[in-house]
């Protein structure tokens, strides 16, 4: 009876040590998010993405231009062409409406030329960013004895409570100041608008 009541605690004995060891492991969450656009790094490549943005945005507007004024050609000759002036304004008309087609068309191949460089660029400026937080994250997790780290930033967490916000260790960690702000706007390409 005795080996049984010895048997019995020593399983109640590991079963409460394996859930106090359980209960033990550390939870801590960051804002990844927020560290990546309190970087310099961050912020330079930010910087570099918008003068190339605006740079092909003006490319685009410049030929968005141009087919707003041939549009306003054919426009005017529709609307001074009459029997008399019909065989010679007509072919220019075509002519007209070719171009604008030919604009239209650069302009959209312009469009998705200047999405895929942009996308490009982001990918080759921030991804390096993205690897060096990452690594700080794992650093300051392991460091301080974090068994989970949550990005709350991410859409996938819907609720939080409690647990050790690591935010600003990890912003120690990558030299920034733990209380930097993030970047304005987060950088994100668009493809640039076409009036």
């Amino acid at each position: 009876m005795k080996n049984l009541l010895k048997g019995a605690v020593a399983i109640v004995a590991v079963f409460f040590s394996t859930q106090f060891a359980n209960a033990q492991q550390k939870i801590g969450h960051i804002n990844f998010a927020e560290i990546i656009q309190s970087t310099p790094e961050f912020k330079t490549a930010e910087g570099q993405l918008k003068t190339l943005s605006d740079g092909k945005t003006k490319e685009i507007q410049d030929m968005v231009a141009i087919y707003q004024t041939k549009q306003k050609d054919a426009n005017d000759k529709l609307r001074n062409r009459s029997e008399a002036n019909k065989e010679t304004v007509d072919p220019e008309i075509n002519k007209i409406g070719q171009e604008l087609q030919d604009i239209q068309t650069r302009i959209q191949t312009a469009q998705q030329a200047a999405q895929e460089e942009l996308n490009k660029k982001e990918e080759e400026l921030i991804a390096p960013v993205h690897r060096k937080v990452a690594e700080a994250v794992n650093a300051v997790s392991k460091e301080k004895g974090m068994a989970y780290v949550f990005d709350i930033s991410s859409t996938n967490i819907p609720y939080f409570q409690g647990g050790e916000d690591l935010t600003a260790a990890v912003k120690t960690k990558l030299g920034i100041s733990a209380t930097a702000t993030p970047a304005a706007t987060p950088a994100k390409t668009t493809t640039p608008a076409r009036k």
